[in-house]
């Protein structure tokens, strides 16, 4: 699928409270996800480089040392190797993530 409108994506379970549509490419892979409220990631990193958006609600992110609250229209970026994570609050959040297919780093 080349176009999407994240408003009415269908998203299907990925894991228990995470919901997401990817749409993946020889090196690139978008996806669609929406974390239910309550839930975090308590860490971890990979060798790859990940971006993102937030589309709706809010989340915690930390990146390193960094830590904020990001909302709505407010980007991310991961560089390799990087430790990070999130938690949600009482609402699900939306993102857009971006990272390149793990077969292609």
């Amino acid at each position: 699928m080349t176009f999407w409108n994240v408003d009415n994506l269908q998203l299907q379970e990925f894991r228990p409270g995470v919901n997401s549509k990817a749409a993946i490419g020889k090196s690139l892979i978008m996806v669609c996800m929406e974390i239910a409220a309550g839930k975090e990631d308590t860490g971890h990193d990979h060798v790859f480089d990940q971006c993102g958006m937030v589309i709706a609600g809010k989340i915690e992110m930390f990146v390193g040392d960094e830590r904020k609250i990001l909302a709505a229209h407010e980007s991310y970026f991961i560089p390799a190797g990087i430790r990070h994570g999130w938690k949600t609050f009482d609402k699900a959040v939306k993102l857009l993530d971006i990272c390149p297919p793990q077969t292609a780093v």
